[in-house]
């Protein structure tokens, strides 16, 4: 007993030493946090872990928790009692004037140690949920982070976009100027870029938005600006079912908290049923006896005239309401259950966020895989042949603007692919509390800023009329010049 009550106590002045100080924690929050590669993101997760009014209110509980320990191990405060008589009561050796009295509870042997002991372990549960709290944090910024980074990415596939949209609407007007092309063509092109710049305005909606989610989180006005950087790269490597499990249920401060809760109520187990013992109470009693001042007295003292009295005492209380001691064992008793059912809650939640994350990891590493190694070859292809076919006149400006539109299509959705599998792996490290292999992080193909974009047209092509049209002189390169477009077919 004594030896779990030192380790507990260990474990808590561990925990209470690093409340303070959040770069300095030693736990699974803090491993997961050293590993984080875009440094914006680690003094970020580091800012909001030491600004959150969340982690301070639970720091604070659990500060106070340790201090309650040290308070239960005391004894009683002793008990001083004065008599003075203001009528004395006569004895043989003289009248009593007061009495001084000093008596301690003392209650049964180990009782205070169990007592210490839950409280220790009660504290050892409280600074397990501030990690926990720590770490729903430090997985909820690395999401509203890579959410942040998508938009800012997505803003730059708009603005792409809308260049190439532009151009392509530049040639659009040429072509109608002269005859050769459609109106329709200029129409759809002009509302194609009113839409993007719809998208650009949905976008900054839902930027302004996550800066506001993570300036709440670190307690800063909504329209403080958030620093960011490249990004976290994915991990690459395999993922270990049974390894993983087993790391979770080592590391998450849930498990730690229950585990914590449930030696708590078996220690308050065994403190209700000593509670029908005896406590005993022991004093000292000091009375302060004068001479005898009467007639008798003065013609013939007593042996010990005037001298003072001291007593001991010593009492017990009589466990008589066996009920109430009864019913303290079976609400320690429940309270196990209760701690030993949270504990099933707990592991089941871990098994199911483990299951959920593995089977959509692989499914988006095969998603990203698709975007990067077909789709967009193939889009960028297919709008190449497009720029082709448009040059020699051989297709419409709505075909080549379908073509642009799925090149881009493709490049958002490999964007989001590999934003959807970069938060789904820190979702992982957050279940099992600790990062996964940090050398294995070199992704290689996967790339996390945007593609660069592709030219719209090759540089030598000139754009050529066709059938009976009359030739132009040709518009040169990915300019899309509209200057010489005289005579151009459709």
């Amino acid at each position: 007993m004594k030896i779990l009550r030192i380790l507990a106590a260990s474990v808590v002045l561990f925990f209470a030493a690093t409340v303070a100080a959040v770069d300095d924690t030693a736990g699974p929050v803090a491993g997961l946090v050293r590993a984080l590669t875009d440094q914006d993101l680690q003094r970020l997760v580091n800012e909001v872990l030491a600004r959150s009014p969340k982690v301070a209110v639970a720091s604070a509980e659990a500060r106070a928790a340790v201090f309650r320990a040290p308070r239960l191990r005391s004894l009683p405060d002793p008990t001083v009692g004065l008599t003075w008589f203001l009528l004395s009561p006569q004895t043989r050796v003289g009248p009593q004037r007061a009495t001084l009295s000093v008596a301690q509870r003392l209650p049964w042997f180990g009782n205070l140690d169990l007592e210490e002991q839950a409280a220790l372990l009660d504290a050892v549960a409280a600074e397990a949920r501030v990690e926990g709290l720590k770490l729903t944090l430090v997985t909820d910024v690395r999401n509203l982070y890579g959410e942040l980074l998508y938009e800012d990415r997505e803003e730059s596939l708009i603005r792409q976009e809308r260049q190439a949209l532009e151009r392509y609407e530049e040639l659009a007007q040429a072509r109608y100027g002269t005859g050769a092309g459609l109106a329709q063509a200029v129409v759809k092109l002009q509302a194609e870029i009113a839409m993007t710049e719809a998208r650009r305005l949905q976008s900054d909606e839902s930027r302004a938005g996550l800066i506001a989610a993570i300036n709440t989180l670190r307690d800063l006005p909504g329209d403080n600006p958030v620093r960011r950087g490249p990004g976290e790269r994915p991990y690459a490597g395999t993922l270990d079912r049974d390894s993983l499990r087993l790391r979770a249920r080592a590391a998450r401060p849930e498990v730690g908290t229950v585990e914590a809760d449930i030696q708590a109520a078996e220690t308050r187990i065994e403190l209700a049923g000593r509670r029908s013992r005896p406590a005993l109470t022991v004093g000292l009693t000091y009375g302060w006896v004068d001479r005898r001042d009467d007639a008798a007295g003065r013609l013939n003292p007593p042996e010990g005239n005037g001298d003072d009295i001291l007593g001991l005492s010593i009492g017990t209380t009589v466990p008589l309401w066996g009920e109430a001691n009864a019913a303290g064992t079976d609400e320690a008793v429940e309270r196990r259950l209760v701690s030993s059912e949270r504990k099933r809650v707990v592991l089941a939640e871990i098994e199911g966020a483990l299951g959920d994350v593995l089977r959509r990891i692989p499914l988006l590493r095969e998603q990203l895989d698709l975007f990067e190694k077909t789709l967009l070859l193939q889009a960028e292809e297919s709008l190449r042949l497009a720029e082709v076919a448009y040059a020699s006149g051989t297709v419409g400006a709505l075909d080549l603007l379908d073509s642009e539109r799925t090149l881009f299509g493709v490049r958002r959705g490999a964007e989001r692919a590999r934003t959807d599998l970069t938060l789904t792996l820190a979702r992982l490290e957050g279940v099992i509390a600790g990062p996964l292999a940090a050398e294995d992080r070199n992704v290689g193909n996967l790339p996390l800023s945007p593609s660069p974009p592709l030219p719209l047209m090759d540089p030598g092509l000139r754009i050529q009329g066709s059938g009976n049209r009359d030739q132009g002189s040709g518009i040169s390169g990915s300019a899309f010049r509209s200057a010489d477009v005289a005579g151009l077919g459709d």
